[in-house]
Order: C-alpha cells, then structure tokens, then sequence
C-alpha cells in the first residue's frame, strides 16, 4: 500500500529550531506532529489528512503552554470536524489520540441529548462525565504511587488477623505503659508553672505536697523485676512469631490460607435526586455528607490471604490518597486537556421543524454552543471551565452537511477533514499491520485452545475482496465489515477446536471461499449475516 511521505525541514531550519519556554517549561517532551501521525500509523491505516489535522491541534495545545499567561487564555482550541461514513478511523483516531497523550477523553452521541427543558441527558453532563473519568485516572495514579506503603499497612492488618496479640499480653503491655507514663510524670520539674495565680499554686501544693506512703500495694522489687522479665520474654517470643508469619507471607506460602478481616462494604447506599431539566448529574451522596457523623461501617470476611491482601491494599491506599489534590489535578487535566469525541454531530444537523419544537437538532446545537465556546460548569467537585477542552466531531453527513449546522456553532470548528472510503488494499493493510491487527486477534484467540492457525497471503487477498465486494453491493460499513467477516471465517473452527485437540490449521484462499462464497452470492442473506 502506497504511504503518503512527510516532508521534512531542511537541515538548516532544523539546526536553527528555536525552543520555546515560558516559566521553565520546554516543548521537549511533547510529540512533534511528525510523530503523533507515526504512532497513529501504528493502529491506523491511511487517512492521513486526519491524522495530520489531529496531530497539528494536539501539538497547539502544548505550544499554549508556552505562552504568557496574558495570552493564553486567549488562544482558542482548534477543534475539528471529521466527515466519512462509518467505520473508517474517526473514533480510532480521537481515541487512540487521546491514549497517545495520556490525556481525559470520553466519547459522547450527539443525539442522545435533549434541549434544556425537557426530560433527557443535558448537555452539560459530558463535562461532568470527563471530570469523573479524569478523577478516576488520577486516582488510579495517586493509588501506584503510595502501592507499597499500602501493601506494607495492608500486611501489618493480616498479621494482626492471623496471629492477634494475646489478650492477657496486651493488658499487661498497657499496664506497663500507664506505669511508664505515672513515672514519666514524677520525673516533672517542679517549676512547671501551671497557673498564673498565687492562690491556684497554694491549693494545688495542699494535694501534691502530702507524703505518700509508697509501701502501701507496691509490691517487693524483686516481684517487680520477674515481672518484668516475664512481659519482656512473653513479648520477645510473640514478636518473633510475628517475624516469621510475615516472612511466610513475603515468600508467597500463605496465599490460600483462609483469615477473617474487617473490610468496608464494597458499595454504600446513596440517593440521587432528579429533576427534568438537565440536572440528573447534580446528585446529592448523602453518604459524603454524613460520612464525618455517622461511624465507617465494616463487614466480617473470611477470605484466602491473597484475595484479602487486595481488598486490604485498597483500604490501606484509598487511606494515603489525598482526594483533594487528586480533584484539583483532575479538573486541571480536564480543562486544559480534556478531548471530547462528538459523534454522530450530523444527525442534529437539521434546522428546526415548522410543526413544532424540535429537541433534537437545532435546541440541541444552541446548548452545546457554550460548551464549545467556553463555560464554566457546575459539577460536584467544583467548576470546571471548558475554554481549552479540545472538541473533535464527527459524522457521516450522508444526508446533512456541515454548512446545516447554525453558524455559530460552525464558527467553533475552524478545522474540517474528510475522511476517504476504504479500499481493498487498506484492507488487506488492516488485516495484517497494525498492533492490533484482526488476523494477529483471531490466531492468539485460537492459539489458547491448542490450535495453530496459518493463514496464506492468498486468504488475505481474498476476505480484502470479498468485504470491499459486500461494502459496494450491500452497504459500507468501512473496516467494521472485516469483523462480520472474521467472525464468520472462525465460527466454525472456535466451537470445534476444544474437542479437537491441538494442531495445525490452514486457512487458503479456498477455504475462505468455501465458508463465505454462498453467503456474499446471495445478496439478500448478506444483508442480515455480513
């Protein structure tokens, strides 16, 4: 397949390339638009005007970083329109994109959004869907880094299970603390001033200053020292009982031994309040607000060790995170690199019908319009702007063009691509190339079963033709046709290669014929099977 090449800056304008900073801060470690559109060419085959458009916006927003702060709220994103039918990259490419940076992305329906008055998904709930999905990152991130300060608690919690201090060793251990502490108190100095008042000194000396008969329940200081020794060596040989569990548990000889352990129920009850209007998301978790009053409830388990580590673990780590700084790094990651996937955007296309209010086109559009240009939305851990989310949108427009959007709204998507019709090479491209190629999918999944699977280079060529065939005669679905395909090439031999031990199986050219020739011949079968 013929790649589209790149062209390159001579090596004088490299050589004088200058680098941009702004407080300390380098575009060294963003990728280069260059090598957006390679890792992209990794998952993606051809459309490389997309690619390219996505990897220039992508590159704009770290160059806004770079700016004065007096102008950079002032650079708008360059969000994007790409046009093609179904199944040919537009999601892949906003979803790898986003993967690619690390960056907040969520992928929305445009028609599954209702105007503001009526009952249905607000518009501003896909804000609030980011927020939560960069939270959860941030989370997940908070969660490694504190990993084995969490495994240690969580260990120290097993071994409290497994082998519990010994009633009568704990009594005596704080026995001797609060004896620790009484000495600790009459080693005070006695010019400790402990009120500013001459009479207060005088009535507390009254009580202080009465001797003490120190023979009076004190046992003979030999009776004290075995005593004492004996808490020493009872505490000694528990301790080193306790070296030995843990070293057990380090060494993995533990794992299925059951314990039982206080764990927090997996799910809280809470009530979430809705009201037409668009305010389902703004729930009110009355077990946030009560958490401070009412007692943290906890649920006896008895669970192998290793399943009781994880549930521990997670206690231990939710303990150490932060949540307000987890919050406030969320909403920033969102508001300055957020990505919002905006499918389907053609089906709101249309203008407002003439019989009646139409809530699903030109209300809708009027309500996104804000979000797009630059708001600020409530959410339940706070205001997030949406100035520098980057929206991508996307739709077929078999029916509706861009230019029926309402201009506003057009205004806020200065950047357009089309996306081109596979071919039968791009197929054959998709089957084979990517990391994630489908033939690489099928064989591994086949593979667990004992079974090796060889497919020729001719059986390529021949699911290449005959999915482009069925997307020309039928209807074009893009690369979506290569799964019904796949699908069906591999039905039989996914129920038959569990009874049939392992092997070897090659699939040709005539094979694939064999399996799927009838069905692309009867075009009325296909409609329904491919």
């Amino acid at each position: 397949m013929h790649q589209p090449t790149y062209p390159t800056l001579c090596a004088e304008t490299q050589k004088e390339k200058p680098k941009l900073t702004n407080e300390n801060k380098t575009l060294d470690d963003a990728l280069t638009p260059r090598q957006i559109v390679e890792e992209l060419d990794t998952y993606i085959i051809g459309q490389f005007d997309a690619k390219r458009a996505v990897a220039i916006a992508l590159r704009n927003r770290a160059r806004r970083q770079m700016l004065a702060e007096d102008i950079q709220d002032e650079v708008a994103p360059k969000n994007i329109i790409m046009i093609g039918s179904t199944g040919v990259g537009k999601t892949e490419i906003a979803r790898r994109l986003a993967r690619l940076v690390e960056a907040p992305f969520i992928k929305v329906e445009a028609s599954k959004y209702t105007e503001i008055g009526y009952v249905g998904r607000d518009v501003e709930s896909m804000i609030r869907d980011l927020t939560e999905i960069a939270i959860a990152r941030c989370k997940a991130e908070q969660t490694t880094a504190v990993e084995e300060k969490a495994r240690e608690f969580a260990e120290e919690r097993l071994l409290d299970a497994l082998i519990p201090m010994p009633r009568s060793l704990r009594r005596q251990m704080e026995d001797a603390d609060t004896r620790l502490l009484s000495i600790l108190d009459e080693d005070e100095p006695d010019d400790v001033e402990t009120s500013d008042s001459e009479d207060d000194d005088s009535d507390e000396s009254d009580i202080f200053d009465e001797p003490i008969d120190s023979s009076i329940d004190s046992p003979p200081e030999s009776s004290k020292e075995s005593e004492e020794d004996g808490l020493v060596a009872r505490r000694d040989r528990y301790y080193k009982t306790r070296d030995m569990f843990k070293k057990w548990l380090r060494e993995g000889k533990m794992e299925d031994k059951p314990v039982e352990v206080n764990v927090k129920p997996r799910s809280m009850p809470f009530v979430e309040i809705f009201s037409p209007g668009g305010m389902e998301e703004m729930d009110i978790n009355f077990k946030d607000m009560f958490s401070s009053i009412l007692p943290n409830q906890t649920k006896k388990r008895r669970l192998p060790v290793a399943e009781a580590r994880q549930i521990l673990m997670q206690e231990e780590a939710e303990k150490l995170i932060d949540m307000d700084t987890v919050i406030s790094e969320a909403i920033e990651r969102v508001e300055n690199a957020g990505i919002v996937f905006l499918d389907e955007i053609d089906k709101i296309a249309g203008r407002e019908s003439r019989q009646g209010p139409d809530v699903s086109r030109e209300g809708v559009q009027r309500d996104i319009l804000p979000i797009i240009e630059g708001s600020t939305v409530a959410s339940k851990y706070g205001p997030v702007r949406t100035h520098h989310i980057l929206f991508i949108a996307a739709g077929a427009f078999h029916v509706s063009s861009p230019s029926d959007l309402i201009p506003e709204l057009q205004g806020r998507f200065p950047i357009r691509v089309e996306l081109k019709s596979l071919t039968q090479a791009d197929f054959q491209a998709i089957l084979t190339e990517p990391k994630n190629a489908l033939v690489k999918q099928y064989t591994a999944l086949l593979e667990t079963e004992g079974v090796k699977a060889v497919i020729t280079d001719d059986a390529i060529d021949e699911i290449a033709s005959l999915a482009f065939q069925v997307n020309e005669s039928v209807e074009d679905i893009g690369a979506r046709r290569l799964h019904t395909i796949m699908e069906k090439l591999f039905e039989n031999l996914f129920f038959d290669a569990p009874d049939s031990g392992s092997g070897t199986v090659t699939i040709n050219a005539e094979y694939v014929t064999a399996e799927l020739a009838e069905i692309v011949k009867d075009q009325d079968l296909s409609k329904y099977i491919l």
